[in-house]
């Protein structure tokens, strides 16, 4: 019997916990230049980075924020979150261990 996105049950670790790490992960990503612009600061700066990178971690933080609060956003991790759940149950394979290659020699 095939299982759809809307009939899958998840518990509220998956919920609160695992689907907002997962948004965090890809907000990083979308928000890659203010990461980078935040980052270049801080290598640049030393310890005056508090006072000197304010207005990168500025806008590295509404960036974040935007997408944390973003319930489109929300519901397109939420959806990733379930298949690949649904193919972990069907496979028994983790995502992170289907994208790793096999050794070319034994």
């Amino acid at each position: 019997m095939e299982t759809t996105n809307a009939e899958i049950k998840l518990r509220h670790v998956e919920l609160d916990v695992l689907i907002p790490k997962m948004m965090r992960e890809k907000a990083r990503e979308r928000c890659g230049e203010q990461v980078q612009a935040f980052n270049h600061c801080c290598k640049e700066s030393g310890f005056a980075m508090a006072f000197k990178c304010r207005e990168e971690n500025t806008a590295l933080k509404e960036c974040l924020i935007k997408h944390y609060q973003d319930p489109d956003f929300f519901q397109e991790c939420k959806k990733e979150y379930i298949e690949e759940k649904l193919e972990f149950e069907r496979t028994g394979i983790a995502r992170k261990h289907r994208t790793q290659k096999l050794p070319t020699s034994m």
